[in-house]
């Protein structure tokens, strides 16, 4: 059985936050974001054991053309989606995520 995707609402809340901050730099970008990280979010459910390691459980997927990446935690019946934050974040965000 192919496990499925959640995203935790922190994850969710951080896509949405991405998308509109570069909705407001350029008309459509927000959308183009939006749409890269379904994409990336499709390679995760596809093959999440593909992604290496960012600290103990938790795989990091980098995402195209910008600066995030999905940091997630592959369980028995869920990839569960915990962040998806700018590369240059603070670390300790998507850690504190992964210790709940």
């Amino acid at each position: 059985m192919t496990p499925r995707l959640f995203l935790r609402d922190e994850a969710q809340g951080d896509i949405e936050a991405a998308a509109q901050w570069y909705e407001e730099r350029r008309v459509g970008l927000g959308f183009e974001f939006t749409r890269v990280v379904r994409a990336a979010l499709a390679m995760i459910e596809r093959d999440p054991m593909r992604f290496p390691s960012a600290r103990a459980e938790v795989r990091r997927a980098l995402v195209r053309r910008f600066p995030y990446a999905m940091y997630f935690i592959v369980e028995a019946s869920a990839i569960v989606v915990i962040a998806c934050l700018h590369v240059r974040r603070d670390p300790t965000v998507w850690q504190s995520r992964a210790e709940t």
